[in-house]
């Protein structure tokens, strides 16, 4: 059987054909396409003259003409100089022989360098006429490659770049080593605290080491044109404050220019209102802390300059009966601990009933501020030197010498999961570390470490101990 087609046959027809043909019999396809074969010499031609234009047009080629007339300015401007300087030696009758020799030479290197100047404006004139023209011919003859295309050579090439990327991926997906599923590890999809690196910033501000407690950091969830704002709270020897200061950059506060400034809380110490103990943080414009001499926590409204308060849970443990200890120190009105994540305000506290152990409650954001959820760990409290929240993950930190600090327990607030075993350590600057927190924007901790102000980089992942 002999088939004339007036055009050529697309592949899949010729499968169709020979699919349809009865088993027994053979079936033979004669092809007579009516216009010429795809010129793949010319489009090469046409690849490499534009691979020529790309050599010959270069940025070097033009940098080293603006070079040239930078340099015959400078010349230019020199023998003015030189030319007045044997104006000014003119005695009447004779010229400095010195100055004329100098310019002398100034003119005979000025024409040198605007021979050779002109002889490359020259080579660029014909370099730039002979491109001009090969890019016309390129045009051209493009032009007429594009009615040969019948076969779609060009598409098909590319479509051939793209199957050769996706069999390279698929090769490397079979033979990769299946990960083991990842259990489902807080609030976030990074998975788990990983480790710690830093110290980043450490500094004493302004103060200068005056305010050995405090604390520090940035809003988590600011309002506009404050993102970049910082916020510190400097306690008296006394562990009290009654006023948050604020810097409008990082660099303001390591310098010690304070922006705005200071807004009062309270109108002395202490007294009602006044913050009591370091474990402070910032949160949508407002500041959380222990209220002076309650088991409550505080929530100060930066905008309307007012203080609401929530009762904490009957035989909560407050004013020092209950810190943050290790065995050579205990941190005074530790008691309460503020802590920020991605989903709000924490506090951290113990109880009568906890038997001291630590317990866990969500702040809710509102005016007054409100409890929610809580939950009780088995870890003790006064074991414990400080604790901060990521990710609905309540980490506790302890003293391990004066050098390092050890993140050694997490519990999970989705799973109720506890883990002894974190081994996560901070390098420390200075020995105590008052006041710790984690900031989700910027997955920093900041922490106040005896009158310095030092931040760390939080990293999660998932690791092996995480499956065991």
């Amino acid at each position: 059987m002999k088939l004339f087609v007036p055009l050529i046959v697309p592949l899949w027809a010729l499968f169709s054909l020979a699919q349809q043909a009865a088993p027994s019999k053979s079936c033979k396809c004669e092809l007579n396409p009516t216009e010429k074969a795809f010129p793949h010499d010319k489009l090469q031609t046409a690849e490499g003259n534009a691979t020529d234009c790309n050599t010959h047009i270069t940025p070097q080629k033009a940098l080293e003409l603006e070079s040239l007339l930078l340099g015959l300015e400078k010349r230019l401007t020199q023998l003015h100089s030189d030319v007045s300087v044997l104006e000014e030696e003119d005695d009447g009758e004779l010229y400095g022989v010195l100055s004329l020799f100098v310019i002398e030479n100034e003119m005979v290197e000025i024409r040198q360098l605007m021979d050779k100047l002109n002889s490359t404006t020259v080579e660029h004139q014909v370099l730039t006429a002979d491109t001009a023209q090969q890019l016309e011919e390129l045009k051209t003859e493009m032009i007429k490659l594009e009615k040969f295309d019948t076969m779609e050579v060009v598409k098909g090439r590319q479509v051939n770049r793209h199957l050769k990327s996706a069999l390279e991926t698929c090769r490397i997906g079979v033979n990769a080593t299946v990960a083991p599923t990842q259990p489902p590890y807080g609030t976030c999809q990074r998975g788990p605290l990983r480790s710690i690196t830093g110290p980043g910033v450490n500094t004493q501000g302004e103060f200068s080491g005056n305010y050995a407690y405090g604390a520090w950091g940035r809003d988590p969830k600011p309002e506009m044109r404050k993102e970049n704002w910082y916020w510190m709270v400097p306690l008296t020897s006394s562990q009290y404050a009654n006023y948050i200061r604020f810097y409008s950059s990082l660099s303001t506060l390591i310098i010690g220019v304070s922006t705005p400034g200071n807004i009062q809380i309270a109108s002395s110490n202490p007294t009602t209102n006044t913050i009591q103990g370091p474990n402070n943080v910032l949160y949508g414009s407002a500041l959380y802390y222990n209220c002076y001499n309650r088991d409550a926590v505080c929530r100060f409204n930066l905008t309307s300059k007012s203080v609401t308060s929530v009762q904490l849970p009957k035989g909560t443990r407050y004013n020092s009966k209950s810190n943050f200890c290790h065995l050579e120190d205990c941190y005074l009105y530790t008691d309460l601990d503020l802590a920020t994540d991605e989903s709000g305000v924490w506090v951290v506290y113990t109880t009568t009933e906890a038997l001291g152990n630590l317990v866990l409650t969500k702040v809710e954001e509102t005016e007054p501020p409100t409890l929610s959820k809580t939950w009780h760990t088995s870890v003790y409290k006064r074991s414990v030197t400080n604790t901060f929240m990521a990710c609905g993950v309540l980490y506790a930190t302890r003293y391990i010498d004066t050098n390092v600090e050890e993140v050694f327990y997490s519990f999970d607030t989705t799973t109720g999961m506890e883990n002894f075993k974190v081994n996560i350590f901070i390098n420390k600057v200075s020995p105590n570390i008052f006041s710790l927190n984690y900031n989700p924007v910027d997955q920093m901790l900041y922490a106040y470490s005896n009158a310095k102000m030092v931040s760390y980089k939080a990293l999660f992942g998932y690791s092996d101990r995480y499956f065991s």
